[in-house]
Formats: C-alpha cells, sequence, structure tokens
C-alpha cells in the first residue's frame, strides 16, 4: 500500500484523496448499507441484491487502490477504455463487465476479457458475438438493453420489440441471457424514474415466459439504485457514490443525453 501512496500526483490526491483505498472501503459500506436499506424495506434479502462497482473515469492507477478495498468487480462503458486498464491490470483477479453500447467491429476485444455484458441491443450484435465466442470457445452472460424511457438519446430495444428478440436469442447458443438491463430517465424526481424500473420489472416477467434465462433486472445507479431495488433490481451499478464525482459530463458516456430534473 505504501507503493500505492507513492503513485499519487497531486491531481489524484485532489481528486480522490491521501488515501483512496480507506475511502472506498468507508464508501463502499455505506452503499452497501443503503442497499441492505432498500432491500429490506421491499421485503427482500440484502444479499439477492449484487452491487456492480462502474470504474469508468477512474485511472487503473487508481483502481488498484479500489481492488485492495475489497472490489474486484469492475463495470466499464467504453470498451477502449475497459481494455486499457484491463491491460494495466492484468496482474489483478478483476471481472469485468461491458455496460455500455457496443459497436460490433469491437466485439473481438470485449470477448476476450470481459465476464459479462449489459448492453445486447440488436440480432447484428448477438449474431457477432456468437460467432466471436464459438471461435474462443467461450459463453458470456447478456442483459438485453431496453429503452424504458422511450428517449432518442438512449440505446436499447424498444419495448415492443423484445418479446420477438427474446425468441431470437436461442440461435446464439454462446450467449446466456441472464436478464434484462436499463437506463431510466435522468431525473432527480424519482417519482418519474420509478415508471421505467417499473416498465422493466413487467418486460422482464413476460420475457420469462419465453426464455427461462431472463430472471434478472439490471438497473439503478448512484442517484436512483435505492428505488430501483425498490421496484425490483437485481443488480445496481453504482460508481460515483463509491469513487466520487467524475470530471467528465455524463454526456460523454450517453451522447445526446437529455436530463429531466
Amino acid at each position: 500500500m505504501d507503493q500505492l501512496l507513492n503513485n499519487l500526483s497531486p491531481e489524484d490526491v485532489a481528486r480522490f484523496g491521501e488515501t483512496p483505498a480507506i475511502r472506498f472501503a468507508e464508501n463502499l459500506k455505506l452503499v452497501q448499507e443503503r442497499i441492505a436499506a432498500a432491500a429490506l424495506r421491499s421485503g427482500r434479502k440484502p444479499e439477492d441484491v449484487r452491487l456492480l462497482p462502474v470504474t469508468k473515469t477512474v485511472p487503473a492507477h487508481i483502481l488498484r487502490y479500489a481492488f485492495a478495498a475489497g472490489i474486484a468487480d469492475f463495470g466499464e462503458n467504453k470498451l477502449q477504455e475497459a481494455r486499457d486498464k484491463r491491460a494495466a491490470l492484468e496482474d489483478l483477479a478483476i471481472n469485468w463487465s461491458i455496460i455500455g453500447h457496443l459497436q460490433t467491429n469491437k466485439v473481438k476485444y470485449l470477448t476476450r476479457f470481459a465476464t459479462e455484458f449489459h448492453a445486447l441491443d440488436s440480432i447484428r450484435l448477438a449474431e457477432e458475438l456468437n460467432r466471436r465466442l464459438e471461435n474462443e470457445n467461450k459463453d458470456l452472460d447478456v442483459f438485453v438493453q431496453v429503452n424504458t424511457s422511450g428517449e432518442e438519446s438512449k440505446y436499447g430495444l424498444h419495448p415492443d420489440d423484445l418479446l420477438p428478440f427474446i425468441e431470437r436469442l436461442p440461435d446464439y447458443p454462446r450467449l446466456r441471457p441472464s436478464g434484462l438491463m436499463t437506463l431510466a430517465l435522468f431525473s432527480s424526481d424519482l417519482d418519474k424514474v420509478r415508471p421505467c424500473f417499473r416498465l422493466l420489472r413487467s418486460l422482464r416477467d413476460q420475457a420469462a415466459q419465453h426464455h427461462s434465462g431472463i430472471t434478472k433486472l439490471s438497473m439503478g445507479m448512484s442517484g436512483d439504485f435505492e428505488a430501483a431495488i425498490e421496484e425490483g433490481a437485481d443488480i445496481v451499478r453504482v460508481g460515483q457514490a463509491i469513487f466520487g464525482a467524475r470530471p467528465t459530463a455524463d454526456a460523454y458516456y450517453w451522447p445526446g443525453l437529455t436530463v429531466s430534473v
């Protein structure tokens, strides 16, 4: 740990503090406590809700402190960023999840190291993933992304297109569908956000009748994960509540983002 501390720049200290591992561990504990409380409020067991820490914009050398704090599951939006970090952290036993939109020409990079993909949203992408995975003799856990907010800026299937899409997934045996994922409306008004979560839960219930693997809901981020849990989330993707505010605007990771308040 002392060696890690010597690698901190003034910019690192300004953003993450002088002892990042301690800060991350404390924040992680608080998030886990909030997850547990939200689960109990909704009559669920805390251990039934999985936390996926989102590490986008956090530099690789800082992620060593996150690993030291007990975080081994990293979620990244941009594949190139994930690739670079993975190369820099190959000595650590990290599980990498890609949670952002993926272009088909980058599939070959994802299948080399990711254990999970949360943004499957087209047959073309399913075909390319399956082809690459077949060549590498691998399987991949995937979540089908649904656009529940109706915003044109967001990726994901239209809710009306979900069931026909689900019915085609058995054609791609290297994909292991695990559930559905959504980015809810970006709003501080949770009464406007909850309908997105409720819609995804309803769609999951319908999809499960067509594919037994569609059981989980990946929904909820730092600003709304407690509401997501109350509405049925099995996985919450939390970044800023653990690692602090990001230097980049959310629109960098979600082009065309419009924010409702």
